[in-house]
C-alpha cells in the first residue's frame, strides 16, 4: 500500500475573509502545519497529565487537573488558529516595505487571547496554591493577570496610536504579577518547607521569565508589524509550549511527593466517613469546651467566694 501525504487545505477552505473584509497579512500553509504540531502536543500532555493524575488519590489531583485544563484550552486555541479561523482583519499601524509584511490588514488572532484569559490564570493557581499563599492574595493577582490579558487584546484590536496605552496598562499589570512571583510567593514556598520551595522556585522562575517575552512578541507582532506572522506562529508557539507542557511536567513532577494538606489544601473525598471525622471533631471541641467551661466555672466560684469572704473580713 502507498501511503499519501495529506495537504493542509485549512487556508484554502476557511479563506482570509471575516466580515466582508479580507486580511493580506496571513500565516502560509508553514504556520497552520506548526500550529497544528502544538495543538497535536497540547493534547498529548492534556492525556499524560490526565493519566498521570489516575496514578494518584482523587484528593491528590488538584495540581494534575489544572495543568491538564491548561493544555486542554491551549490544543483548542491552537486548532482554531491552524484551521485559520479565529482571527480578525486589522488595520495595522505602521506599513512596512518587507514584502512579507508590506500590507494593510493583518489577521489577528483573538482566540489567542481567548486561550490566555482562561489558561495564564490556573499557571498563577497552580503556582499561587502550590507557594501557599492566601486566597484573597491569589484572587487579586489572578484579577491583574485578567487586565493584563484584556488590555493586551484591546491594544491588538485597536488600529490607532492608542493602542500602546493598552501595552503599557499591560505591562503594568504584568510588572506586579513579576512582583508577587519573585518575591511574595517565594517567601510563602519557601516557608513551607525547602522541598515546596524548589519546585516553585524552579516552575515560578521559568514562567517569570517566559512572560517577560511576550510583552516583546506583542510589540513586534501584533503591535509593531515587524515580522510576518509565520514567525509570529513560531514566536507565540515556542513560548506557548515552554509555559504549558513543559511548565506542567515540571510542576507536576516536582510535586510528586508533596502532600497537598501541607499547601493547606484539605480535599475531603466522597468515600471518606464524615461520621469517623466529624466525631473525632466533635470530641475534641467536646473535651475543649467542658475543660474550658469547667476552669471557668472553678475561677467564677473560687472568685465569688473570695468576693463574699473579703466583706466579712473588712467588716
Amino acid at each position: 500500500m502507498e501511503f499519501q501525504k495529506r495537504a493542509n487545505d485549512a487556508l484554502n477552505v476557511n479563506g482570509n475573509t471575516v466580515n466582508g473584509r479580507t486580511s493580506d497579512i496571513n500565516i502560509t500553509t508553514h504556520g497552520s502545519d506548526w500550529y497544528w504540531a502544538v495543538c497535536a502536543l497540547m493534547i498529548v500532555a492534556t492525556m499524560v497529565f490526565i493519566g498521570l493524575g489516575f496514578r494518584k488519590p482523587r484528593t491528590h489531583r488538584i495540581f494534575h487537573y489544572i495543568t491538564a485544563s491548561i493544555t486542554m484550552v491551549a490544543a483548542i486555541a491552537y486548532f482554531s488558529m491552524a484551521s485559520n479561523l479565529g482571527f480578525t482583519p486589522i488595520q495595522v499601524q505602521y506599513r512596512r516595505s518587507d514584502p512579507k509584511v508590506s500590507g494593510v490588514f493583518r489577521e489577528i488572532f483573538y482566540v489567542r487571547y481567548i486561550d490566555w484569559v482562561i489558561t495564564t490564570p490556573l499557571l498563577l493557581l497552580d503556582l499561587l496554591l502550590t507557594a501557599g499563599m492566601p486566597w484573597p492574595s491569589i484572587l487579586f493577582v489572578i484579577l491583574v493577570d485578567e487586565v493584563m490579558i484584556v488590555t493586551g487584546l484591546a491594544g491588538a484590536l485597536v488600529v490607532s496610536s492608542y493602542k500602546w496605552g493598552y501595552f503599557a496598562f499591560g505591562c503594568a499589570a504584568l510588572a506586579y504579577i513579576v512582583y508577587q512571583l519573585g518575591w511574595e510567593s517565594r517567601k510563602h514556598a519557601n516557608h513551607l518547607g525547602t522541598d515546596i520551595g524548589r519546585v516553585f522556585l524552579m516552575c515560578g522562575s521559568l514562567t517569570t521569565f517566559l512572560w517577560i517575552l511576550y510583552p516583546i512578541a506583542w510589540g513586534i507582532c501584533e503591535g509593531g508589524n515587524l515580522i510576518a506572522p509565520d514567525s509570529e506562529a513560531a514566536f507565540y508557539g515556542v513560548l506557548d509550549v515552554l509555559a504549558k507542557p513543559v511548565f506542567g511536567a515540571l510542576l507536576l513532577f516536582g510535586h510528586r511527593n508533596i502532600d497537598p494538606s501541607r499547601l493547606g489544601l484539605r480535599i475531603r473525598d466522597y468515600d471518606e466517613d464524615p461520621a469517623v471525622t466529624g466525631g473525632s471533631k466533635g470530641h475534641e471541641k467536646g473535651h475543649t469546651g467542658n475543660g474550658v467551661d469547667g476552669a471557668h466555672n472553678g475561677h467564677s466560684n473560687g472568685h465569688n467566694a473570695a468576693t463574699n469572704d473579703v466583706p466579712a473580713t473588712t467588716v
